[in-house]
């Protein structure tokens, strides 16, 4: 495993960085970890590895970008047309029974010993 330099590979980062993403960034260092703009600390070495991919996808970005935009026009030439809502249904009632619960136990507490009463 080699040594790595750390101003070199901070300055590698920031440059690939800004290309892909187009602004510098905040980079804060405590104890050997590093964190990019308050995400997750990460190590130097991880930080060489990003600065590595972020190289090899900003040429591909960028011409992503270039090739989105005549499709950005286009839909921008067409409007769409309002979508019309759908009428609301009359939502149906619900029908009322006379059957509850708590009646029902006490009619069968109410059975089962003549003589008891509801709690309350």
């Amino acid at each position: 495993m080699s040594k790595l330099d750390k101003d070199s590979v901070l300055a590698k980062f920031t440059a690939a960085y800004e290309a892909a993403n187009g602004k510098a960034p905040t980079i804060e260092a405590k104890g050997g970890w590093y964190s990019v703009d308050g995400g997750k600390n990460i190590r130097l070495a991880q930080l060489d590895e990003m600065a590595d991919s972020m190289g090899a996808a900003a040429p591909k970005k960028a011409k992503a970008e270039k090739s989105e935009k005549p499709k950005a026009e286009v839909k921008a030439e067409k409007p769409k047309p309002a979508a019309k809502k759908a009428p609301a249904k009359a939502k149906a009632k619900k029908a009322v029974s006379s059957f509850s619960v708590k009646d029902f136990y006490t009619q069968q507490i109410q059975k089962a010993n003549p003589g008891a009463r509801s709690p309350r």
